[in-house]
Protein backbone atom coordinates (compact mmCIF):
# COMPACT_ATOMS: atom_id res chain seq x y z
CA UNK A 1 0.00 0.00 0.00
CA UNK A 2 1.37 3.59 -0.46
CA UNK A 3 2.58 5.37 2.09
CA UNK A 4 -0.36 8.34 1.41
CA UNK A 5 -3.20 6.21 1.57
CA UNK A 6 -1.93 4.19 5.11
CA UNK A 7 -1.57 7.97 6.46
CA UNK A 8 -4.87 8.96 5.37
CA UNK A 9 -6.55 6.05 6.99
CA UNK A 10 -4.62 6.90 10.12
CA UNK A 11 -6.24 9.97 9.75
CA UNK A 12 -9.51 8.69 8.86
CA UNK A 13 -10.00 5.96 11.49
CA UNK A 14 -8.17 8.34 14.57
CA UNK A 15 -9.66 7.95 17.95
CA UNK A 16 -11.41 11.12 19.87
CA UNK A 17 -7.54 11.72 22.20
CA UNK A 18 -5.68 11.97 18.52
CA UNK A 19 -8.14 13.74 16.58
CA UNK A 20 -7.99 16.42 19.50
CA UNK A 21 -3.81 16.26 19.72
CA UNK A 22 -4.04 17.19 15.52
CA UNK A 23 -5.79 20.30 16.63
CA UNK A 24 -2.66 22.29 17.87
CA UNK A 25 -1.10 25.34 16.96
CA UNK A 26 2.84 27.27 17.16
CA UNK A 27 2.41 29.74 19.99
CA UNK A 28 3.25 33.75 19.54
CA UNK A 29 7.03 34.54 20.64
CA UNK A 30 5.90 36.27 23.65
CA UNK A 31 3.54 33.22 25.05
CA UNK A 32 6.85 31.10 24.01
CA UNK A 33 8.71 32.71 26.77
CA UNK A 34 6.13 33.10 28.88
CA UNK A 35 5.27 29.72 29.19
CA UNK A 36 8.95 27.59 27.61
CA UNK A 37 5.98 25.99 25.54
CA UNK A 38 5.78 25.76 21.75
CA UNK A 39 2.75 24.97 20.72
CA UNK A 40 -0.42 24.12 22.44
CA UNK A 41 -4.14 23.07 21.45
CA UNK A 42 -6.30 25.47 20.60
CA UNK A 43 -9.25 25.97 22.48
CA UNK A 44 -12.37 28.31 22.11
CA UNK A 45 -11.64 32.10 23.57
CA UNK A 46 -7.59 32.17 22.45
CA UNK A 47 -7.12 35.08 19.88
CA UNK A 48 -5.65 33.81 16.99
CA UNK A 49 -3.91 35.29 14.14
CA UNK A 50 -4.07 33.21 10.37
CA UNK A 51 -0.55 33.14 8.65
CA UNK A 52 -1.53 31.03 5.63
CA UNK A 53 -4.52 31.06 2.79
CA UNK A 54 -7.28 33.25 1.74
CA UNK A 55 -7.58 34.68 4.76
CA UNK A 56 -4.27 36.00 5.61
CA UNK A 57 -3.21 38.57 7.87
CA UNK A 58 -6.90 38.58 9.83
CA UNK A 59 -7.07 38.04 13.91
CA UNK A 60 -9.93 36.66 15.93
CA UNK A 61 -10.74 35.14 18.43
CA UNK A 62 -11.63 31.22 17.69
CA UNK A 63 -15.55 30.68 17.74
CA UNK A 64 -15.92 26.91 17.71
CA UNK A 65 -13.07 24.00 17.38
CA UNK A 66 -14.55 20.94 15.50
CA UNK A 67 -12.35 17.87 15.89
CA UNK A 68 -14.95 16.17 13.37
CA UNK A 69 -14.07 18.57 10.23
CA UNK A 70 -10.30 19.58 11.71
CA UNK A 71 -10.41 23.17 12.20
CA UNK A 72 -11.48 26.18 13.96
CA UNK A 73 -13.70 28.88 13.55
CA UNK A 74 -12.70 32.03 13.75
CA UNK A 75 -14.63 35.62 14.32
CA UNK A 76 -14.70 37.62 10.99
CA UNK A 77 -14.34 35.02 9.11
CA UNK A 78 -17.57 33.62 7.22
CA UNK A 79 -19.29 32.79 3.60
CA UNK A 80 -22.53 34.24 2.37
CA UNK A 81 -24.99 30.87 1.18
CA UNK A 82 -26.82 31.57 -1.68
CA UNK A 83 -29.97 31.13 0.28
CA UNK A 84 -29.15 33.99 2.41
CA UNK A 85 -27.17 33.57 6.22
CA UNK A 86 -23.36 33.28 6.83
CA UNK A 87 -21.75 29.69 6.99
CA UNK A 88 -18.45 29.85 9.48
CA UNK A 89 -15.06 28.65 7.27
CA UNK A 90 -13.14 25.92 9.30
CA UNK A 91 -9.40 26.49 9.37
CA UNK A 92 -6.79 24.00 10.12
CA UNK A 93 -4.83 25.29 13.39
CA UNK A 94 -1.22 24.32 11.47
CA UNK A 95 -2.39 27.67 9.14
CA UNK A 96 -2.76 29.72 12.67
CA UNK A 97 -0.78 31.36 15.56
CA UNK A 98 -2.23 31.87 19.40
CA UNK A 99 -1.19 35.71 20.38
CA UNK A 100 -3.39 35.28 23.55
CA UNK A 101 -4.68 32.40 25.58
CA UNK A 102 -7.54 31.86 27.02
CA UNK A 103 -7.38 31.05 30.69
CA UNK A 104 -10.69 30.29 32.09
CA UNK A 105 -9.89 26.69 32.29
CA UNK A 106 -8.08 26.11 35.93
CA UNK A 107 -6.26 23.01 34.45
CA UNK A 108 -5.08 24.42 31.44
CA UNK A 109 -3.24 27.51 33.04
CA UNK A 110 -2.26 25.25 36.25
CA UNK A 111 -0.41 22.92 33.70
CA UNK A 112 1.48 26.19 31.74
CA UNK A 113 2.28 27.68 35.07
CA UNK A 114 4.10 24.20 36.10
CA UNK A 115 5.92 23.78 32.96
CA UNK A 116 9.65 25.01 33.59
CA UNK A 117 12.13 25.77 31.46
CA UNK A 118 14.78 22.93 30.85
CA UNK A 119 18.32 23.48 32.54
CA UNK A 120 21.41 23.69 30.91
CA UNK A 121 23.45 20.58 29.67
CA UNK A 122 26.54 21.33 32.11
CA UNK A 123 24.17 20.58 35.39
CA UNK A 124 23.44 17.21 34.75
CA UNK A 125 26.93 16.79 34.19
CA UNK A 126 27.92 18.04 37.44
CA UNK A 127 25.45 15.67 39.13
CA UNK A 128 26.85 12.38 37.52
CA UNK A 129 30.70 13.44 38.13
CA UNK A 130 29.33 13.85 42.32
CA UNK A 131 27.90 10.73 42.84
CA UNK A 132 29.48 7.86 41.33
CA UNK A 133 27.15 4.53 41.83
CA UNK A 134 28.11 2.04 44.46
CA UNK A 135 27.98 -1.77 43.20
CA UNK A 136 26.64 -4.10 45.71
CA UNK A 137 28.26 -7.89 45.02
CA UNK A 138 25.42 -10.27 44.55
CA UNK A 139 24.85 -13.68 46.87
CA UNK A 140 24.64 -16.61 45.74
CA UNK A 141 22.69 -19.16 46.51
CA UNK A 142 23.92 -22.92 46.70
CA UNK A 143 21.08 -25.32 45.81
CA UNK A 144 21.60 -28.90 45.02
CA UNK A 145 19.71 -29.33 42.06
CA UNK A 146 20.62 -33.06 40.96
CA UNK A 147 17.89 -34.18 43.24
CA UNK A 148 15.00 -32.47 41.73
CA UNK A 149 16.36 -33.84 38.50
CA UNK A 150 16.24 -37.41 39.56
CA UNK A 151 13.29 -37.71 40.92
CA UNK A 152 11.78 -36.43 37.62
CA UNK A 153 13.64 -38.66 35.74
CA UNK A 154 12.16 -41.59 37.49
CA UNK A 155 8.60 -40.92 37.25
CA UNK A 156 9.43 -40.43 33.61
CA UNK A 157 10.83 -43.67 33.46
CA UNK A 158 7.85 -45.09 35.23
CA UNK A 159 5.23 -43.47 33.39
CA UNK A 160 6.35 -45.25 30.21
CA UNK A 161 6.58 -48.69 31.44
CA UNK A 162 2.66 -48.12 33.21
CA UNK A 163 2.24 -47.45 29.99
CA UNK A 164 4.02 -50.19 27.94
CA UNK A 165 2.16 -52.49 30.03
CA UNK A 166 -1.29 -51.22 29.35
CA UNK A 167 -0.87 -50.93 25.74
CA UNK A 168 0.07 -54.87 25.96
CA UNK A 169 -2.62 -55.88 27.99
CA UNK A 170 -5.02 -53.73 25.70
CA UNK A 171 -3.66 -55.76 22.32
CA UNK A 172 -4.21 -58.85 23.38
Amino acid sequence: MKPTTIRKRMLYTASAHLLSKQLGSHLAKDLKEKYHCKSLRVVEGDSVKVLRGEFKGIEGKVTKVSTEKRGIAIEGIKREKLKGGNVDIYIHPSNVIITSLNLEDKWRQNRLEGQRPKPAKSAPAETKEAKPKEVKPKEQKEVSKEKPKEAKKEVKVDDKKDKSKTEKKGTK
